[in-house]
């Protein structure tokens, strides 16, 4: 079944640098429900996406690599059905203008901050891209 935009429950997910986790979140949430969700993603301090994201996303045949890291300000004025931060840093700062959207909150570990080898580090990313997989599947359940 298509859906019209306006059909669409439009979700905003935040996280602290928008480089990683909420860059990952919104690729998977597009790939496995866009037909329910029109879905940004955006960050406090964004910075730029990181290779090892766009890598282990690249494995499950989702591109982000045009998406970009983009500052929450950017969506001021505008209303989100849901918002969805992927990390405490970014539940705490989320802006006011934010209010009337419906927020939910799941702290995943910054896979950015693993130490180690490349694959150790590759490693990081694919637990956590699957640990959001698993909790977008939930969230879309729940609210489709």
């Amino acid at each position: 079944m298509k859906f019209a935009v306006s059909d669409k429950k439009r979700v905003l997910i935040l996280c602290t640098g928008n480089a990683a986790r909420s860059q990952m979140a919104e690729g998977l949430l597009r790939h496995d429900a866009g037909e329910l969700f029109d879905v940004q993603c955006a960050g406090e301090k964004p910075g730029t996406i990181r290779p090892e994201a766009i890598a282990v996303m690249g494995e499950l045949e989702i591109d982000i690599r045009g998406y970009r890291s983009k500052l929450v300000d950017e969506f001021n004025g505008q209303s989100f059905d849901y918002v969805l931060t992927v990390c405490d840093s970014a539940r705490e700062s989320c802006p006011t203008f934010l209010c009337s959207a419906r927020h939910l909150h799941h702290d995943f570990k910054d896979p950015a901050a693993v130490i180690g080898s490349e694959e150790e580090c590759l490693n990081a990313f694919r637990r956590v891209r699957d640990q959001i997989r698993e909790y977008l599947r939930e969230f879309a359940l729940t609210v489709a």
